[in-house]
């Protein structure tokens, strides 16, 4: 699959609520994830401990209120979309995140996941 293939199906089943699905259809074994400076579990490595991370971040939500992804935007085997959530989490309550998220693909997979967003204020 090429880059913006790639990208059209990570929006759109990202829009469907099937990121389980994503990771599973188009992540790289040795896939690498990267969130915030600070963050539990800043960088993740490998398709397994990637698969925990999105149970793990499943297991969290009490209910997603509203789930908008933007169309992808490709630079050769880059793609970044925007993302934004309006969840519920268990035990500490109702936020709404907004996040660029840039994916770099080889080899027809997803080898890299970067997420930039700032934390809401306590």
């Amino acid at each position: 699959m090429s880059t913006q293939e790639i990208a059209n199906q990570l929006v759109e089943l990202c829009r469907q609520g099937k990121d389980s699905q994503a990771v599973e259809e188009l992540y790289h074994d040795q896939v690498k994830s990267v969130e915030i400076q600070g963050w539990p579990k800043e960088v993740v490595n490998g398709i397994d401990n990637i698969r925990k991370k999105h149970e793990e971040f499943q297991a969290s939500v009490e209910e997603i209120h509203q789930n908008e992804v933007s169309d992808p935007l490709v630079a050769g085997n880059h793609f970044c979309c925007t993302m934004k959530l309006d969840v519920t989490f268990k035990g500490t309550g109702r936020v709404q995140m907004e996040e660029l998220c840039l994916y770099e693909v080889k080899d027809g997979k997803v080898i890299k996941e970067q997420f930039f967003y700032s934390l809401p204020p306590n």
